[in-house]
């Protein structure tokens, strides 16, 4: 699919005809994936549209493409770019990156002082995120905003959320800091450097917190991992 048939733009009001379809796409990625995200209804996304705090993508023929939202946190100190979906037979097409490039713009408009941050399970995000500017950093630098951590009790991890602390979970924690941050240059050649060591830590996290749940509930680790970490 060329993306010269594809439009990225600041959703109005008319396009809440696509609430429903976003998000039972949302629902539908997340159970393929085998992880979680914060459910939200047609209506949530619609308000969203309405109030000016989302992008969508749409072909000139008006099929829908893909869409993210703007959610604010701690009296909006933090900004979270959240919701980010793609229909299935427009992902690989660089699209994801167009509408993370336009929610952040849209993001530091509306936000200009908030740090912007999102979690996230896919290294193909942390890549976008990192070509943004945004850095890994500990959950313990997000926002305390109980509202938001809220929003995950949809996610099939949340035990594991919750057992930790809210410190740490399956996702990567990245963040935009308006006032101390690198160059996106420098931050897209880290990634760069780094991709290989990432995506390997990434998996060990995830084999480690899930053998952790394990035996919390008295079951038994799945995997010889377990025993190399003390849990």
């Amino acid at each position: 699919m060329e993306q010269s048939n594809i439009i990225v733009r600041v959703a109005i009001p008319e396009d809440i005809i696509y609430s429903s379809l976003i998000t039972d796409e949302m629902a539908a990625s997340a159970q393929a994936r085998g992880t979680g995200i914060a459910k939200r209804s047609p209506e949530y996304i619609s308000y969203k549209m309405k109030e000016g705090k989302a992008v969508i993508a749409l072909t000139k023929e008006n099929k829908w493409v893909g869409f993210c939202y703007i959610e604010a946190w701690g009296h909006e100190k933090f900004v979270a770019n959240s919701g980010l979906i793609v229909a299935p037979e427009f992902r690989k097409t660089g699209i994801a990156k167009q509408i993370k490039q336009k929610i952040f713009q849209l993001s530091r408009e509306k936000y200009p002082e908030a740090k912007i941050f999102g979690l996230t399970t896919g290294l193909a995000v942390m890549k976008i995120n990192s070509d943004l500017g945004y850095e890994p950093v500990t959950y313990s630098e997000l926002t305390d905003d109980d509202k938001f951590w809220e929003g995950c009790k949809s996610c099939v991890n949340y035990d594991i959320l919750m057992s930790k602390g809210r410190k740490n979970c399956l996702c990567t924690a990245m963040l935009y800091d308006p006032k101390d941050h690198y160059t996106p240059e420098e931050t897209a050649k880290d990634f760069k450097t780094n991709s290989k060591i990432y995506e390997r830590f990434m998996r060990l996290k995830k084999n480690r917190l899930l053998n952790y749940l394990k035996k919390k509930k008295g079951e038994k680790p799945h995997s010889i991992f377990s025993l190399f970490f003390n849990l």
